[in-house]
């Protein structure tokens, strides 16, 4: 055994792979290739003198040394990256943290987050990532990203979660389209979220129970398009509030009168269980702040 030469990376590398599953996640996740993973474990195999890893078909899995040396190394890195933040504590934090969003959450309470944050941690550098509930959780399962801020209720043994309020559905239409819905006109293009958002049961329900006819539903997977759409005069649509605040508030859109009530959409942040870097552990505290309502304050 030859303890002098296992590096931080060797066990690094090892807690990644524990987390994500699989050497080409943490891969990815330490921006290098699944060769020079491969290549970390053999050396740490090498200079510890035991297995770490056996082969499952074709997948690898810890031996009871890999798992134990993970179970002692995790907290003691986690001791050494919080001393390293040095005395100025998070504002020297550095490195990559990768953020996924959906579009009503990105609309509504990331950007004044992601200024502060910045402003209290400017040497960690923030990639963003746009995209649907469903792509954002398996992104977050599967290491892509570290935090996700997602609609609906996340239910996962390998997530932990906090809910950061909820956001309200309006119908709206431009003035035009309002005033001829309003004199007895049925006969309207109706948009809604596309099938795969979360959103998008809740949508058709209401547009069921409502006296619009069915055969004109439309989808969409952009709800700033949809906006855009009806502001054209495109039709009738279910909206996230804070996205169409700024047109109610200019008269671009108004709001349906004698329309089925819709219930709020919930909120939550996301990160995995295993995660334990003191970074990732701050933003997560932070996030959970939140309000999609409120702006933030810390």
């Amino acid at each position: 055994m030859s303890i002098s030469r296992v590096s931080l990376y060797h066990l690094e590398t090892l807690l990644w792979i524990d987390r994500l599953g699989t050497f080409s996640a943490a891969a990815e996740r330490l921006n290098t290739t699944q060769p020079a993973v491969s290549a970390r474990m053999r050396e740490l195999e090498q200079r510890l003198g035991t297995r770490l890893f056996r082969r499952d078909g074709r997948t690898m899995s810890l031996t009871a040394a890999g798992r134990k040396l993970v179970r002692d190394c995790d907290p003691l890195l986690r001791d050494m990256q919080v001393a390293l933040l040095g005395s100025g504590g998070f504002a020297e934090a550095s490195g990559v943290v990768r953020i996924g969003a959906g579009e009503i959450a990105a609309a509504s309470c990331l950007p004044a987050f992601v200024a502060d944050l910045k402003a209290d941690m400017p040497n960690v550098g923030l990639e963003i990532e746009i995209d649907l509930t469903a792509n954002l959780i398996q992104q977050l399962l599967t290491g892509r990203t570290d935090i996700a801020f997602a609609a609906g209720p996340i239910a996962h043994p390998a997530l932990k979660t906090q809910p950061i309020g909820e956001v309200a559905l309006m119908w709206l239409a431009s003035p035009a389209v309002a005033a001829a819905f309003a004199a007895g006109e049925a006969q309207l293009p109706v948009w809604s979220l596309a099938s795969h958002s979360p959103i998008h049961g809740r949508m058709r329900d209401a547009i069921e129970a409502s006296r619009i006819a069915q055969e004109s539903l439309n989808l969409c997977n952009n709800a700033r398009t949809m906006i855009d759409i009806a502001k054209a005069g495109g039709g009738v649509g279910i909206f996230p509030e804070p996205m169409a605040r700024a047109e109610v508030a200019a008269g671009a859109l108004v709001e349906l009168s004698d329309m089925p009530v819709l219930a709020p959409v919930a909120f939550h942040v996301a990160m995995r269980v295993s995660d334990s870097e003191p970074v990732l552990a701050r933003i997560f505290e932070r996030s959970a702040l939140l309000s999609l309502s409120v702006p933030p304050q810390f």
